[in-house]
């Protein structure tokens, strides 16, 4: 959902072997039990990867390459922390869920990203009803007692940086 100031994004996650042990910006969130929502806000430009754990610290890039080269992105710019600071993140968990919950468990990610923190790496943006974006959502724990991995808008390879298998976002009012 976007307002005139930024988009206001809420994941619901029915999670089974829930663990999450990082704490800090741009710590190895996707490790723990996670989300993410990769934006291309322009059709022409970069993407952005935001990834958040369960306990609400997060991570962000601007991607202008998605080649992974030697296991990393080519071109992908980290947010500084005073940007990623801008971001507003609120976990129905604790910081720190160690040990693993390996019952069901329903928690929720809610985030605010302001519009400076994107205009920063792709100028101007407003969203009018009916304007178009592409992006992708999904589900992550590599180090958990069982890894699993899920996306939104189906991925070609195992590999989320893929901005061609990114989905439609539509804004409606």
């Amino acid at each position: 959902m976007a307002s005139k100031e930024g988009l206001n994004g809420i994941f619901r996650v029915e999670d089974r072997y829930v663990r999450c042990i990082r704490s800090r910006y741009f710590d190895e969130v996707w490790k723990d039990s996670c989300v993410e929502f990769f934006v291309q806000p322009k059709p022409d430009g970069g993407y952005f990867n935001f990834e958040f754990n369960c306990g609400g610290a997060f991570l962000v890039c601007y991607v202008t390459d998605p080649t992974l080269m030697d296991g990393r992105l080519a071109r992908a710019e980290k947010l500084p922390s005073e940007l990623g600071q801008q971001v507003c993140v609120k976990s129905s968990l604790p910081a720190i869920v160690d040990p693993e919950l390996t019952v069901l468990t329903v928690w929720t990610l809610q985030f605010f990203i302001p519009f400076f923190v994107l205009q920063r790496y792709t100028g101007p943006l407003s969203i009018q009803p009916g304007e178009r974006w592409r992006g992708n959502f999904f589900k992550c724990a590599s180090e958990v007692s069982h890894p699993h991995w899920a996306s939104w808008s189906p991925v070609d390879e195992f590999n989320f940086h893929r901005p061609r298998c990114f989905g439609e976002l539509l804004f409606e009012e």
